[in-house]
């Protein structure tokens, strides 16, 4: 891992949280992730699921993790199992951790090859009555692929009929929306790594200047200060680019006159940033462009206001979309009778701002959260208003990060990263 040593008493607390919201005599699973071919001897790079690396800290493949709170024996309360390392497995692949830097990084004292995971788990499994098995349950998952945790689960309940079964996921929806310090640190890390990148992108961007060439200055800074690189799919489009919402092509030139969004942002320790801006190619705005960057703008701050606790995440977007057909009206993309005659299941802003404003985010981009349960201090979530005007060769994106404060406004993680108009002309012509 490029990253620093996180301080393992956040896995340490993650795990006391979720094992105190278990059953009885129960036992929970956790699987990595696998390495997933793509053809002859090649892979895709690794990805960890967030779940083991939540509750451990635990960083690489074939790990498995469980929690046996009520375990008669104490020394199987938390297990970790990993795959033996030694020298010839250093040589070609690199270090893995040892057992004895597995309790440095996840706090566990309990550690097997993963050899031993069969016998374990039947003294394990003939001491419990419930064992819970983790299951993705995000609002947004569409799972095609079998993962390493489906197969495991599909092993486990087989071998093992008799158990009463529970899941994991409704407890870390809850757990992980909620932040601790530490993951709150990690992810302000992470915006301080993409302001870094944005900065870079200012001083570069130019007329006829291809995307895909700031594409590549930006995964340079990130590298270089640690990141593994993008926290998803960079989208870096020009023109009438930027209407397309999930445009990843990143493969047309800039021209003189036009905008270019950006949605970018760097990752760090597996924890997320989710940065939107959008820049003039020529370092100017025009009249209408400002006038509509502008009217972005106030809805970001407008909204920001409002991601207090208590507040519903459904009745926030309606409340946003109130101020979202103001600037519309304002800005003549919309009239009255468009809203008077508006369908109430897709109002009339929907033409110009049909996405969500806010999610959201930590380990994962769309990080978990329940969205009808009320929002709580140290939640973290994204405030992204767009308009977009396929007919005027524009659209325009806004987004930061912030944290829900007990009292008070929001605070805003990428404060530091320009987003007043006159400044980032400032910055593009200095």
């Amino acid at each position: 891992m490029k990253y620093a040593p996180i301080n393992r008493d956040l896995f340490i607390k993650n795990r006391k949280n979720f094992m105190a919201q278990m059953k009885p005599n129960s036992l929970a699973v956790f699987n990595s992730n696998d390495i997933y071919p793509v053809s002859a001897d090649s892979t895709l790079p690794f990805e960890q699921h967030r779940d083991i690396f939540y509750l451990s800290g635990v960083d690489q493949e074939e790990s498995i993790l469980i929690l046996f709170p009520g375990c008669p024996k104490e020394s199987l309360r938390e297990v970790l199992f990993l795959r033996e390392t030694n020298e010839h497995i250093a040589v070609w692949e690199g270090e893995k951790l040892t057992k004895e830097k597995a309790l440095t990084t996840s706090g566990i004292k309990t550690v097997f090859w993963l050899q031993d995971l069969e016998k374990v788990l039947a003294e394990m499994m003939s001491l419990a009555d419930t064992v819970y098995i983790n299951t993705n349950e995000h609002y947004r998952a569409n799972v095609e692929t079998e993962t390493r945790e489906a197969r495991f689960t599909k092993w486990l309940l087989a071998k093992y009929p008799a158990h009463s079964v529970a899941k994991s996921n409704p407890i870390l929806q809850r757990l992980r929306s909620v932040k601790d310090q530490i993951e709150i640190d990690l992810i302000q890390h992470a915006c301080n790594i993409t302001e870094k990148g944005f900065r870079r992108i200012l001083n570069f961007i130019k007329p006829d200047v291809w995307e895909y060439e700031i594409e590549a200055e930006l995964i340079h800074e990130f590298v270089r200060n640690r990141s593994k690189g993008f926290a998803y799919t960079p989208i870096i489009a020009s023109g009438n680019n930027a209407n397309v919402l999930h445009y990843i092509e990143n493969n047309q030139q800039c021209k003189t006159g036009d905008l270019i969004l950006f949605d970018i942002a760097a990752e760090y320790a597996n924890y997320k940033s989710d940065l939107s801006r959008t820049v003039p190619v020529s370092g100017r705005f025009s009249e209408r462009q400002l006038a509509v960057y502008n009217a972005v703008n106030r809805v970001k701050k407008e909204a920001t206001k409002m991601l207090t606790p208590g507040t519903i995440w459904a009745d926030y977007h309606v409340e946003v979309g109130k101020i979202m057909t103001s600037e519309l009206l304002d800005l003549n993309l919309l009239d009255k009778a468009d809203v008077k005659n508006e369908d109430p299941s897709w109002p009339a802003y929907k033409k110009y701002f049909m996405h969500g404003t806010s999610h959201h985010m930590g380990l994962d981009t769309h990080d978990y959260g329940l969205l009808l349960e009320p929002m709580q201090a140290n939640m973290v979530f994204t405030v992204e208003p767009g308009i977009y005007i396929p007919e005027e060769g524009f659209g325009i994106r806004l987004e930061d990060d912030v944290v829900v404060q007990e009292k008070g406004e929001p605070f805003n993680l990428m404060g530091n990263i320009p987003i007043e108009a006159e400044e980032i002309e400032e910055i593009m012509n200095a």
